[in-house]
């Protein structure tokens, strides 16, 4: 018999409104090849099955193959009556150039303008078969940090807000967010900042609502740093990323994702699974209640020791 996710407690929670699963799938690494893009597809088919019910991807993830693999996992899940558009979170990201942009007024490899956001968005719409994405990311944006002062990239953030709640007015979009690699955690970017140029553009309520960072048992800083305290201050959803540390941790999966999904402020953490037995793996553990926040502090006392 089926386990009944519903029943479990803390296997799904509330985000903005949003239904989600503890843990959700990601789809980052793999080769671009026809076995990898099977491989993937079992582990999105087998994740639904299972009740994840949160999915990240991107648009440069294997060259837009991912979101298209994404988008034929979603169709299945819907034609097959496995349930509704709406039981599904669905997250992507845009900001790194891909073959297919129009690169003639880029000179790097990443871009936030509104013209280039844009662009991207409606091919991740169309990639992912969607009239509407649930959590749009800009993909690291710390990398314009690189070449721009804190003012002027704060403007550009601006601009590529505008654009962003543009594109929730006209329902392509329900929320976005930063995806950050690890501009939060380590000081390259300012919550509090980014949060008060989302306010500068579409007033309290506005839609900049999510931001993933990475935290594990190696990476605590968003809990040291108080990056998650920010977050709840301004009532902001966090996903985690690189919950097993990219693999570092993956020897002691159970004690990794537990930690991730039970840490306080953390909505929901993120595995990269590109194969059907990555995902058994990852259910076997979300079908445990959370840590308690005793069990939690002890195993964040003795880290990647435990």
């Amino acid at each position: 018999m089926q386990t009944d996710r519903h029943a479990l407690p803390g296997f799904y929670r509330i985000a903005q409104g949003l239904r989600i699963s503890s843990i959700g799938i990601g789809t980052y690494r793999g080769a671009r090849d026809p076995a990898t893009d099977a491989s993937y597809l079992a582990a999105l088919r087998t994740a639904f099955r299972g009740g994840i019910r949160l999915v990240d991807t991107a648009i440069v993830y294997r060259d837009q193959q991912c979101e298209r693999l994404v988008g034929t996992a979603i169709r299945e899940f819907l034609e097959n009556g496995d349930g509704t558009r709406d039981d599904l979170v669905v997250c992507t990201k845009g900001g790194y150039i891909v073959p297919q942009d129009d690169t003639r007024e880029v000179a790097e490899m990443h871009c936030i303008e509104p013209a280039f956001l844009a662009g991207q968005l409606s091919r991740s719409l169309r990639n992912l078969g969607l009239t509407t994405i649930d959590v749009y990311y800009i993909h690291n944006p710390e990398v314009q940090l690189r070449a721009l002062s804190a003012r002027k990239f704060l403007g550009r953030m601006r601009r590529a807000f505008e654009c962003l709640e543009a594109a929730v007015s006209r329902g392509a979009i329900r929320y976005y967010g930063a995806a950050t690699w690890p501009g939060l955690i380590d000081g390259m970017l300012s919550l509090p900042a980014l949060a008060d140029a989302a306010r500068d553009v579409a007033g309290d309520g506005h839609h900049f609502r999510f931001i993933q960072l990475p935290f594990n048992l190696e990476t605590q800083e968003a809990l040291n740093g108080g990056v998650l305290q920010e977050a709840a201050e301004r009532g902001m959803t966090v996903v985690a990323s690189a919950p097993l540390g990219q693999g570092s941790l993956a020897a002691d999966l159970a004690c990794a994702l537990q930690f991730a999904r039970s840490a306080p402020g953390i909505a929901a953490a993120l595995v990269g699974m590109s194969s059907s037995q990555h995902v058994e793996e990852a259910l076997a553990v979300a079908v445990q209640p959370p840590l308690t926040p005793g069990e939690f502090d002890r195993l964040r006392k003795v880290g990647v020791h435990a």
